[in-house]
């Protein structure tokens, strides 16, 4: 059973089908999934959809864990199933779920881990639940990392976010609408060709508040300061997008960082959990091509190596701006 089939747009939506009728319509896509395993199956239909070139429903039957209610994880229109679709930004990759009708996300942090395992579940970064909105927005977004963490937001998450209610809500041409995230208010943009415009809105950059405990060095921010992992200084300036970031462009003694050459699942963990980010953090290992053309690396906060991170990607301008490496 396919997972994804991607759209000739940046964000892009599944089509799952059964495997006989998905190899004679996507022979170019060989991601799959099993259609029977050990504690779980998939079912599914696509239906086209003139705007938005394919959106599907998919179900995933899921054995209930003891002493849980099933509200907690099946589906609530339909006892066994978890109705869901996979998005991805850039190969940053999310589980969507309709909980438009609750304010309690339909699985648990334990049991969204299991999904977003890549070789047991269905395998993504994330599980991003649609919501009521509340404070005077239309919807709220909530979003449980692989590792079962929550996070404020996420930059892709809100794109394929904004995708996912435009097909449910069935919008067509230029609409946008507010979001309630962790990290405050955000409007994305649904463009007329169907790409979504997201402002993420002021990076902040007061050290207490991104959170660091690394000691300000310009006013109340962290630019450019030391910071020891293992025995190595590496220079690093913090930014929150909502969500905290540490960037660096290369360790003390070599400010030419061979981003390439990174050992990331070695040491990203260790940035993540070390002591000087009371919140952990994600991280940026950036290389500067140019002023215009920088290259990263990006160790997720909760979610490990991603292909990409849309708020770490707004933080490494920041960032570079600050210490000189680009602009002007």
């Amino acid at each position: 059973m396919a997972i994804a089939a991607a759209i000739s747009v940046p964000l892009t939506t599944p089509s799952r089908r059964s495997l006989s009728s998905f190899s004679n319509t996507f022979r170019s896509y060989s991601s799959c999934f099993p259609l029977q395993t050990k504690t779980h199956k998939l079912i599914s239909n696509s239906i086209r959809n003139p705007s938005f070139s394919i959106i599907s429903a998919s179900s995933m039957s899921v054995e209930a864990p003891e002493k849980a209610s099933a509200a907690s994880f099946l589906d609530r229109k339909e006892s066994g199933f978890l109705h869901f679709v996979k998005y991805h930004g850039l190969g940053n990759d999310f589980i969507l779920v309709d909980n438009r009708d609750s304010m309690e996300p339909r699985i648990t942090p334990e049991q969204a881990v299991k999904l977003c395992d890549r070789n047991f579940g269905i395998g993504a970064d994330g599980v991003i639940f649609a919501m009521p909105g509340i404070n005077g927005t239309d919807y709220t977004m909530r979003i449980f990392n692989s590792d079962g963490s929550e996070p404020e937001m996420c930059g892709n998450g809100v794109r394929c976010f904004a995708r996912y209610i435009a097909e449910l809500d069935n919008l067509h041409g230029k609409q946008s609408f507010t979001v309630h995230t962790g990290a405050g208010l955000i409007v994305p943009e649904i463009q007329e060709d169907g790409k979504v415009r997201v402002d993420m809105g002021e990076p902040i950059l007061k050290a207490s508040d991104v959170p660091t405990k690394l000691p300000a060095n310009k006013a109340d921010s962290v630019v450019k300061s030391k910071l020891d992992v293992d025995g190595v200084t590496w220079n690093v300036t913090c930014v929150s997008m909502g969500n905290p970031h540490c960037i660096t462009f290369g360790v003390e003694e070599n400010q030419n960082l061979q981003i390439d050459e990174l050992k990331l699942a070695e040491i990203g963990p260790k940035f993540e959990n070390h002591a000087m980010f009371p919140a952990r953090t994600n991280t940026e290992f950036v290389q500067v091509f140019s002023p215009s053309q920088l290259k990263m690396r990006v160790w997720e906060r909760g979610a490990g190596a991603t292909l990409a991170c849309g708020t770490g990607a707004c933080a490494v301008l920041v960032a570079a701006v600050l210490e000189g490496r680009a602009g002007g």
